[in-house]
């Protein structure tokens, strides 16, 4: 296990370098200049447009300023924000809690919803229930997190008023009233990203738990005399979550990338609305180092599902 470890962490650096190379030379090579806020500005002249174009090292070619990127963020330093005049590393330090709490919540939510619903679909095949439940994930499954998002905020916000439409960050929680308050926030953007990612586990989970309830081992526990809750409980269950584990370490990276879109439907000042934000204003370092992000998260996730499904499942081996 420690030598396929060390192999896929050694497999993951130049991978990782891979990406950061393309991620740079698209941005750097798309339309939009990060100065074009300041050429509309009559008071700016063009010798201090290009001082400034020097000072942020615009001035250089594309394949110079990645190798300084690349050193910089070796050392822990993403650059320098465009818009916000201030380290990058700073910038997402202020976003990053919001968007942890919103994504970190909605993910919980969505596997302790659909890892029950997906068991008692798959022991109650073809029920009414079941039948439901597979209605329910196929839609949620289908509509995109922009589409759910305007229809819970129609639904909810508008015409019921249960929920506020808007995401107050400044929101600070002192006592039972703010408390409630932030709840009550919460709720539309977490359940957006919870309605989605619990769908597909819900059927993941499902699909599992059918493929393990006809084998040989679950006849021979029920042969013995155990009930059913037991064999369901102890043996099939236990067996249906192997994959299921690997599915959610795998699902993380993507409820990140959900909350990009989430996140400016409710105006959660987190990552995703940074991100769109530094796409619009041409902040490339931005821009760059959010991307970086998403796919460290990628491609750590998918070495950390491995991991566990060598873990939780004794017969695999990785020799």
């Amino acid at each position: 296990m420690i030598a396929y470890i060390v192999r896929r962490v050694l497999i993951a650096i130049p991978t990782l370098l891979l990406i950061s190379f393309i991620i740079f030379a698209v941005l750097s090579l798309a339309p939009g200049d990060p100065l074009s806020a300041f050429a509309r500005n009559p008071a700016i002249t063009p010798q201090t447009r290009e001082l400034m174009r020097k000072q942020l090292g615009l001035d250089q070619p594309w394949p110079v300023r990645y190798v300084k990127w690349l050193a910089a963020s070796a050392q822990g330093e993403l650059g320098m924000s465009f818009a916000a005049k201030i380290p990058v590393n700073e910038l997402i330090k202020q976003r990053l809690p919001q968007t942890l709490k919103v994504v970190g919540i909605a993910y919980l939510i969505a596997v302790l919803v659909a890892i029950p619903i997906g068991i008692l679909s798959a022991v109650k095949q073809y029920s009414i229930f079941d039948q439901a439940a597979t209605t329910l994930a196929f839609i949620g499954f289908s509509l995109p997190s922009f589409f759910t998002g305007v229809l819970f905020v129609l639904i909810f916000a508008i015409k019921l008023g249960w929920f506020p439409t808007i995401y107050d960050t400044s929101l600070q929680v002192r006592d039972w009233h703010s408390f409630t308050l932030q709840i009550r926030q919460m709720v539309l953007p977490v359940g957006v990203l919870a309605v989605q990612q619990s769908a597909a586990l819900t059927r993941f989970m499902r699909s599992s738990m059918l493929d393990n309830l006809p084998l040989d081992y679950v006849r021979t526990a029920r042969a013995k005399g155990l009930t059913e809750r037991s064999v369901v409980m102890r043996h099939v269950v236990t067996n249906s979550l192997i994959p299921v584990i690997t599915l959610i370490a795998l699902g993380i990276p993507t409820i990140f990338a959900g909350a990009i879109i989430t996140e400016n439907i409710f105006r959660v000042n987190g990552l995703g609305s940074l991100l769109i934000n530094s796409i619009e204003t041409s902040d490339t370092p931005v821009v760059m180092a959010l991307a970086f992000i998403f796919a460290v998260l990628t491609v750590s996730f998918n070495l950390i599902a491995d991991i566990l499904y060598g873990v939780v499942d004794p017969r695999v081996r990785y020799n």
